[in-house]
């Protein structure tokens, strides 16, 4: 539902069911939705960039444009890290434009600054989401905290249910934003099925073993409780860079402590290159491992329990294979194109394993000279960008390829080019039935039909079959917690398929 006329849809019947205003994210859709009502907008930008960890609004341009796009209040994170806009900056941008301006919070301290900046209104949008274990409730007491500070304030945050947000109005909530739980079908579906999941696992004759699924990234850990396709309980907690895997898995073994008895296996999808149980780095800038490192020993001696180890896009493979796009079929290639690529292989029911997938690391088409993902992913896509004269990421430049920016069009359609070819490689080499496609530009607007313009010419039998990936950020953690849960996950299913 990730388009103008669903938002618009969703807008228009929040506000008949008597809603007083709007938060809407991209200016795309704030243009939309600005053209179908009169009621207040609140706009933000989401983006994931590279060298900050600040999503919401980051850019002084993105605040421009909401502005000019209609939004009456422009959001955006207040918090105190690396960011490429001061708070300063952007409210002297926002209110030179002549619209009010919201400081999404995660603390007390955030709000003061904020205030002190010129802001209008402090939002609790990002308290629990700047690092730690996240919350499941909202941060009442912040709320009455900015209260004492400002009459303007905006509670918003895991707001799901009418009883928090009369909690929230009555800590002196100026308004109460409710999110996920009226927009976001996906997650409140997800809400029942967790509390029906809990439910069902009390049983024995539910069939499903719990399994602790353990992904660790280059800049977040996720740690989850998985049944089958299942997710009950996840946390997700920040990977310190600097701090080495020893200290990475003992922050997530006593973040999971209270689930101890709640599972007896464990999986693990990581970034890199797995074998015979150890872990090693194939691009140290992601994350820095040592070679050979005794991953699942580790994990075995500290947890108290067998484990299982696989590369998180292998993983992600096996998990599409089992229970997502790629049900039913015998033979699948998986590939993330994100901030690189990454991918993973399954031939007749056996995902390979060691280095097999890493199509990201081909070096053929570029005569050797360099990986294929700097010459196709979210990170070059950036750079040619900045080539252009333009200081963006690759969210930015999808931006502006679909407002009508040929430079922009321009670099996504060399980018799409380049997968198609590759995908077209895999095809004649490994004969997959579907290559599934994820990551954020994989699955960005219009990214997959431009990947399969470049197939019109080909006969069916030589054109590959893409399809969109469906398990979002959970595919990783599923296929962990599926392999590991194999009673033989070592020399069955997750053996490595010789030819």
């Amino acid at each position: 539902m990730d388009h103008a006329d669903f938002v618009t849809g969703f807008a228009k019947a929040a506000l008949d069911a008597g809603a007083r205003a709007l938060r809407i994210e991209s200016v795309d859709y704030v243009k939309a939705v600005r053209a179908a009502v009169t009621a207040p907008i609140v706009g933000i930008v989401k983006r994931d960039l590279s060298d900050s960890p600040v999503r919401i609004t980051p850019f002084v341009s993105d605040a421009e444009a909401l502005a000019d796009a209609g939004a009456d209040i422009v959001a955006f994170d207040a918090t105190d890290r690396a960011r490429p806009a001061s708070v300063k900056e952007l409210v002297h941008a926002i209110k030179a434009k002549g619209k009010l301006t919201m400081a999404d919070c995660s603390s007390l301290e955030d709000a003061r600054r904020a205030l002190a900046a010129g802001v209008d209104f402090v939002g609790t949008t990002l308290s629990g989401y700047v690092g730690g274990q996240e919350p499941v409730e909202p941060d009442i007491e912040l709320i009455a905290a900015m209260r004492q500070l400002t009459p303007f304030v905006i509670a918003e945050g895991r707001i799901r249910f009418p009883d928090q947000a009369v909690s929230a109005a009555k800590a002196g909530a100026f308004a109460v934003v409710v999110g996920s739980a009226i927009t976001r079908t996906e997650h409140v579906t997800g809400w029942f099925r967790e509390a029906i999941g809990n439910a069902y696992q009390s049983h024995p004759e539910t069939g499903h073993d719990a399994v602790l699924s353990i992904d660790i990234g280059g800049t977040k850990t996720m740690a989850a409780l998985v049944c089958g396709d299942n997710v009950v309980e996840e946390v997700v907690v920040a990977t310190e860079r600097g701090a080495g895997p020893d200290a990475w898995i003992s922050t997530i073994f006593e973040t999971t402590s209270g689930w101890a008895d709640r599972y007896q296996r464990i999986g693990i999808a990581v970034t890199g290159v797995t074998e015979a149980g150890t872990w090693s780095a194939l691009n140290p800038a992601t994350l820095p491992i040592p070679d050979r490192y005794r991953l699942v020993d580790c994990v075995e001696t500290l947890f108290g329990k067998p484990a299982f180890a696989i590369n998180d896009a292998q993983a992600a493979a096996w998990g599409e294979y089992r229970f997502g796009a790629g049900t039913g079929v015998s033979r699948l290639v998986f590939l993330t194109i994100s901030t690189g690529i990454g991918g993973g292989v399954v031939i007749d029911g056996k995902p390979l394993l060691g280095l097999a997938g890493h199509f990201g690391l081909i070096r053929s088409q570029s005569e050797g000279q360099s990986p294929f993902e700097d010459q196709t992913s979210g990170r070059w896509i950036a750079s040619e960008a900045a080539q252009n004269g333009h200081q963006i990421d690759a969210v930015g430049v999808f931006d502006r390829a679909r407002n009508g920016e040929g430079w922009a069009a321009e670099i996504v359609s060399r980018s799409a080019l380049r997968a198609a070819t590759l995908c077209r490689d895999i095809q004649l080499m490994l004969d997959p039935d579907v290559i599934v496609i994820g990551g954020g530009i994989g699955l960005a607007e219009g990214y997959l039909d431009l990947m399969r313009s470049h197939f019109k010419e080909l006969s069916p039998r030589l054109a590959p079959r893409l399809v969109a990936a469906r398990l979002g950020r959970h595919a990783g953690i599923i296929g962990a917690a599926d392999l590991a849960g194999e009673s033989r996950a070592g020399e069955g299913r997750a053996e490595k398929a010789t030819a």
